[in-house]
């Protein structure tokens, strides 16, 4: 374990300078910008958790550019991020579920300069039952050969430096990569820090769950109704469906205990519905480094190449041989 004893651990700005000692030439900044995101998540934190003493519950009363119905922590959540960030002289550009179009938020001239997004409260409709929810981003170098925001976003998944996510339930856990495995990280409320906690997390090579949402699969496309037919047949090993409805939740579990999550194309979303940039990415990111696959129903998720900021994809993300099993169905 990374922690043996009290007194003897190590912090995630820790972690992230040692990785940084690493690289020839580093400047130093990219632990300054990382702090900035652990500070958010805090903030955000603190406000879920008095939700229910202070006024934040409810809708805010207008509609992001999904269309979505925007909650009041969404708000909160989104202007915690912006403000941390803004004081990070290396963010350039940031880009999140919220706002319309990327934002920039200084000129920045060094080479070693960033670009953020984020979704700020993924699940944000489950606050007021008590449901977990959490913040996923994801950080790209910022390209100073490509003019204008909008398309300086436009990488691919491949480009990311570093992509991670926090989840907001019975602890606050910080899970993260930089391209060298997967680090967990739990909020400490005495110390008010992320101490590192599971290091070079490892997906269960196959486990015999899935998690969707099966109140649609009658508007699935064919092959995800027979991969479903399929898992309730089986007698060895019985299968179980785990669904929360929040994301990170359910991308959480599949983490730790195996199994595959997918939000197929449906009827209404014929393209899927998840955000590539700021959802399927870095999940994405995180699931291969843990030894998982992620991708649309055919092609690998980290190539697909954007072509707006809020472009949305299917996802089938999970364990690899889980992920193989959906994909033998789809297929036909």
């Amino acid at each position: 374990m990374p922690i043996k004893q009290d007194g003897e651990f190590i912090t995630f700005t820790q972690h992230v300078q040692q990785r940084q000692a690493t690289h020839a030439g580093a400047s130093g900044q990219f632990s300054w910008l990382m702090s900035g995101v652990a500070l958010a998540t805090r903030m955000i934190g603190s406000y879920i958790r008095r939700a229910g003493l202070i006024d934040v519950w409810g809708e805010h009363g207008t509609t992001n550019v999904q269309g979505e119905t925007v909650q009041r922590l969404d708000i909160l959540a989104n202007d915690a991020l912006k403000k941390t960030l803004g004081y990070r002289g290396n963010v350039g550009i940031i880009a999140s579920e919220e706002d319309n179009e990327p934002r920039v938020l200084q000129e920045v001239t060094a080479e070693d300069s960033y670009i953020v997004m984020f979704d700020p409260l993924d699940g944000s409709s489950n606050i007021d039952v008590n449901v977990s929810v959490g913040t996923i981003f994801t950080v790209f170098k910022n390209p100073h050969n490509i003019p204008g925001a909008a398309q300086s976003v436009l990488q691919s998944g491949l480009e990311q430096v570093a992509a991670g996510y926090v989840l907001y339930g019975s602890s606050t856990v910080l899970v993260y990569t930089d391209g060298h495995g997967v680090d967990m990280f739990t909020l400490d409320p005495q110390f008010g820090t992320y101490l590192l906690t599971r290091d070079n997390i490892k997906m269960p090579v196959h486990a015999p769950q899935y998690s969707v949402n099966e109140a649609y699969s009658h508007t699935f496309p064919e092959g995800y109704r027979r991969y479903l037919d399929w898992v309730k047949l089986q007698d060895s090993p019985v299968y179980s469906s785990r669904y929360v409805g929040s994301l990170v939740a359910d991308f959480h579990r599949i983490l730790i205990k195996g199994g595959v999550f997918f939000y197929p194309p449906t009827n209404k979303a014929p393209g899927g519905k998840l955000r590539l940039m700021y959802e399927a990415n870095p999940l994405a990111f995180i699931a291969e480094q843990a030894g998982g696959l992620a991708t649309n129903g055919k092609d690998r998720v980290l190539e697909i190449k954007p072509n707006d900021v809020h472009d949305r994809t299917a996802l089938v993300i999970g364990s690899k041989k889980n992920v193989e099993e959906v994909h033998r169905f789809v297929a036909k």
